[in-house]
């Protein structure tokens, strides 16, 4: 609910900007002028990177025993109040023989944040670069010697923008069904018995949360570039990357620009290929999702199940995809973050871990990372990167209807030609899952156009790589969900 309050704020006053916000109050307190933030660099191009505030100043990190004295400038940011919600419905209609079956939904979501009068602190960089100027990194530093064995680089917190009195967030939620149903028991041709079955359900929520003062709510970064002697630079320039020098080359990493652009310039009409690439791979890390086939029947269908249910949750899902990053890096179970789960969102992060974990082998190959864990790792990252109004589609969607999906989507791909109303499969030719296909694919800024008996689709002009993620996400849930009876 923090998170989301903050990335709302976020996106009104600095978009595509530097801002970072805070996605934990936990982090609060950490983040002073001159402190240090670890930059993570995640594994597959689209994910942006992930940000884990330390106890440690820059002056904790330098040789010597004089103490860094950061000077620091304060000044009357913005006030801010803001509310954002969405309202969502559904329903469904089916009869079959003597049976009628209606089920209809309806919920919103309300969030509002007023955060009151926001001040801004600023560090002096040039004070900074003159204090600092004849002073190494300690290369024996504990915290040094564990970011040099992992993809990640330190960065100063250059200004942060913080609360100025006590202030709330709530969140209300309201949700609606309806079920009506009729069964008639038909003897030739006359009805013998008659039942007709109606309920409705509703359930709220309304949660607030109270801000303290002095909560910082966003911040932004200068990164250090370290060398192996301990010297040290502080990039300056917008978009100047840093790090510790390495005897290795890193491997360059493709922009997703490239998916979407043309001679540098945005193509409006973009081809299924450009919008469904059927290989894209990321340094040494190819997107194969095809070891989740492979797993048992049982351990899929739970996967499956779990995975859906995940989605409902923002939350556990990133938490599920920092963890299962750690696991394929080889690295210890990062629990940080895990504060922020409620105890069913662990239960279900855990369940899903432990499925993984079981089916791992436990033979001579235990250097080597799980094909299935790769997979399931890139799965979840896509899914991380959807849009919540995709997620919300994703959660609900049945097997038959991702496995019709998953192949009009592939037939898209590998054809830059209309195509044919007649290859989707049978499921996708009615008119409802037809229009949820619509939807699930509008989610993500492309539109599925239906003309007599020819398809295509059409997409805006964007830089996104949500096509790409959808594709991978309903690939891999329909690989989870095959055999499972609706």
């Amino acid at each position: 609910m923090f998170s989301k309050a903050t990335a709302n704020f976020l996106r009104q006053i600095d978009t595509e900007g530097s801002l970072i916000h805070v996605s934990r109050i936990n982090d609060s307190h950490k983040l002073v002028p001159m402190a240090l933030v670890v930059k993570r660099n995640c594994v597959w191009f689209w994910q942006k990177p992930k940000y884990q505030p330390t106890d440690f100043t820059l002056s904790d990190l330098l040789q010597g025993d004089k103490v860094l004295t950061p000077g620091v400038s304060e000044k009357d940011f913005v006030t801010y109040e803001g509310t954002y919600g969405d309202l969502l419905s559904g329903k469904l209609d089916t009869e079959a023989g003597s049976v009628n079956l209606t089920l209809e939904g309806r919920g919103s979501t309300k969030l509002q944040s007023c955060f009151g009068k926001l001040k801004k602190e600023e560090l002096d960089v040039k004070k900074l670069l003159r204090d600092s100027s004849d002073r190494q990194v300690d290369m024996q530093h504990r915290l040094v010697k564990q970011m040099q064995k992992r993809a990640e680089l330190l960065a100063v917190v250059k200004d942060r923008i913080f609360t100025t009195s006590s202030c709330n967030v709530t969140q209300k939620k309201k949700e609606q069904c309806s079920f009506g149903g009729m069964l008639g028991l038909m003897l030739g041709s006359s009805v013998k018995v008659c039942v007709k079955e109606s309920n409705n359900i509703e359930a709220n929520s309304n949660v607030s949360l109270e801000i303290p003062s002095g909560t910082v709510i966003a911040y932004s970064i200068l990164e250090l570039e370290i060398k192996k002697n301990g010297q040290f630079d502080i990039c300056l320039q917008p978009g100047t990357i840093g790090g510790f020098e390495s005897d290795s080359t890193m491997l360059s990493m493709p922009s997703h620009d490239s998916l979407d652009m043309m001679d540098g310039k945005c193509n409006g009409k973009k081809s299924p290929e450009t919008v469904f690439p059927s290989v894209v791979q990321n340094g040494s890390q190819e997107m194969d999702l095809s070891p989740l086939a492979e797993l048992s029947q049982p351990t899929r269908h739970a996967l499956f199940k779990e995975l859906q249910d995940t989605l409902k949750d923002r939350t556990a899902l990133s938490y599920l995809q920092c963890l299962l990053e750690d696991m394929c890096c080889g690295e210890t179970l990062d629990t940080v973050g895990q504060e922020e789960l409620s105890e069913s969102q662990s239960k279900l992060v855990i369940a899903i871990v432990n499925q993984l974990c079981i089916n791992s082998p436990t033979e001579d190959s235990l250097c080597a990372i799980p094909a299935h864990l790769n997979a399931a790792h890139l799965l979840v990252s896509a899914m991380e990167a959807l849009p919540d109004e995709t997620l919300s589609f994703l959660s609900e969607s049945c097997p038959d209807f991702l496995e019709a999906f998953d192949t009009l989507v592939c037939g898209l791909k590998e054809s830059s030609e209309p195509y044919s109303i007649q290859c989707p499969a049978v499921l996708l030719q009615d008119s409802q899952a037809f229009q949820l296909a619509e939807q699930l694919l509008a989610s993500t800024d492309v539109m599925l156009r239906r003309d007599s008996d020819r398809l295509w689709i059409k997409t805006g002009c964007t830089k996104e790589v949500h096509p790409l993620v959808l594709r991978l996400s309903t690939h891999g849930l329909s690989l989870l969900s095959k055999g499972l009876k609706k």
